[in-house]
């Protein structure tokens, strides 16, 4: 199995080459082909972790990314048609606040549901590696927020992006490679201000941005029941999730952000699967309101945060805006190795805690060092808005990759479905808060900024990272298949001639 996932990868950066000559690209072209950092195999640590858990390395991933924990989460589907967890990753620096992003150069990171296509993938990123949120999208667009470039990448070094170090971004972008490889059109970003439990919605319940966080649980709470990637669209400045045509329709529903909701169903066994979910979350949250649960406290002065596992690996490093995980310290959190490459210019956040559980020794830090003269941004060429190299090449060697974003995997079962509400109007849970008074004005984030030279490959995650969290143990199909097909690379290249 390890021999053959580093023969693949050789194999790989031969065939995008012979795909580029074939095409007649220009010689810019020819070295992304070459691309060493976006070529580096998956690491067989994490390959023999697949094989444990029933995964192909070419099936479809989702990634789900929460703030307040300062964590990133790889998901991978199994035999069986269901996702389960494959890898949780802690993020190096995340830049903002709670809350989703609204303007430009508000140095927020976007909150919400996003798709990942092969033309936003980002082998020559100033930031090692990278790849294009898709941010804003169409529900973002209907509300006029802007912002562009906004990325998640390497280097530990954060404008409103979700920063990785090299080494995490070199495994996370492999696996995306991979799935692309597979047959996946794109997978989705689902981002988080927290985990979405009962502690977290009680903690945070009075926060302006509360009703916006309820109407995205709801896709949280699809893929929580069902373990598929929630089907996503958009209408009177709403989020929807697995929309279905309705009984006796005569063709499929038509959305449209800005536009009245279509007459739409949605499957009966996901509609009360996730109905009584939420009826047994509310009744908690309800619960920890009335113990007398602290409210999170609103500290508009720090810039974001950052895993405790790199905090504690910085001189009077803070997480700022993050909480430790499992009630994980930092002075425990010095003892564990970091899970790459920390570069000497990173800026911990400063400033108060973030809530009663924070340690307040944690927040107690010299003033922020100034940031490196050579400040980098990840750049966005291929963007997301257009077909760029990647998925150019992707459709020439055969790989079917496509701009549409919003292509996913199908549910295995056709379920039953009940005809949704007509365009009732939007309910209070479900409207969006006004923007938010801003703390003092940022400085413009740069659009694009040229690479930098090539920087070294950075070692593998596989002898460093601490052993991530188990996945949801689900019962399997012998035999059983992904609903996308993980078809071999061998294959896929056999008619490149």
């Amino acid at each position: 199995m390890i021999y053959r996932s580093l023969l693949r990868a050789l194999i790989t950066s031969a065939a995008l080459a012979a795909g580029v000559l074939l095409a007649g690209c220009n010689s810019d072209e020819i070295s992304l082909a070459n691309n060493a950092k976006a070529n580096q195999p998956v690491p067989p640590k994490l390959i023999a972790d697949m094989t444990a858990k029933d995964m192909d390395l070419q099936s479809p991933m989702l990634v789900r990314l929460f703030k307040q924990e300062a964590e990133l989460e790889v998901w991978k589907q199994d035999r069986s048609g269901r996702f389960a967890l494959l890898k949780t990753y802690p993020i190096c620096r995340w830049s903002g606040d709670l809350g989703p992003k609204v303007r430009e150069g508000d140095r927020q990171a976007p909150e919400g549901f996003y798709s990942i296509s092969p033309g936003q993938m980002n082998p020559q990123s100033a930031y090692y590696l990278s790849f294009n949120t898709g941010y804003p999208n169409a529900f973002d667009k209907a509300l006029g927020r802007t912002g562009s470039q906004l990325m998640v990448h390497g280097d530990c070094s954060s404008r409103g992006c979700y920063a990785m170090t090299d080494e995490q971004i070199a495994e996370i972008y492999s696996l995306g490679r991979e799935s692309f490889f597979g047959g996946q059109r794109a997978f989705q970003l689902q981002a988080y201000p927290f985990k979405m439990t009962p502690v977290n919605m009680a903690k945070h319940r009075n926060n302006p941005n509360m009703p916006f966080w309820k109407m995205i649980k709801e896709g949280w709470d699809h893929f929580e029941v069902t373990r598929q990637e929630p089907k996503v669209d958009f209408c009177e400045k709403k989020y929807v999730f697995d929309a279905i045509k309705a009984p006796n329709a005569k063709s499929d529903p038509v959305f449209d952000a800005s536009a009245k909701c279509p007459v739409y169903a949605i499957p009966d066994d996901i509609a009360d699967a996730v109905r009584e979910k939420q009826q047994q979350e509310q009744a908690e949250t309800a619960k920890l309101i009335a113990k007398g649960t602290p409210v999170a406290r609103t500290n508009t002065g720090i810039d974001g945060g950052m895993n405790r596992v790199f905090a504690a690996k910085l001189p009077d490093g803070s997480t700022g805006l993050s909480e430790g995980g499992d009630g994980q310290g930092l002075s425990l959190a010095a003892l564990t190795r970091a899970p790459g490459t920390i570069p000497s210019h990173v800026n911990p956040p400063r400033g108060p805690v973030s809530s009663p559980d924070e340690p307040l020794a944690a927040s107690m830090a010299a003033p922020a060092q100034a940031p490196s003269p050579a400040t980098r941004v990840a750049s966005a060429a291929p963007s997301a808005q257009s077909d760029g190299f990647f998925s150019n090449l992707a459709r020439k060697v055969g790989l079917g990759g496509s701009s549409d974003t919003t292509a996913s995997a199908p549910v295995p079962a056709k379920p039953k479905v009940i005809e949704a509400k007509r365009s009732e109007p939007q309910r209070s849970e479900a409207a969006l808060p006004k923007a938010t008074a801003a703390a003092a004005p940022k400085a413009p984030e740069p659009k694009q900024a040229a690479a930098a030279p090539r920087p070294p490959l950075k070692p593998s995650l596989a002898d460093s990272q601490a052993a991530a969290a188990p996945a949801t143990k689900d019962s399997l199909v012998a035999g059983s298949q992904p609903i996308v097909p993980a078809n071999s690379f061998d294959s896929r290249f056999s008619a490149v001639k």
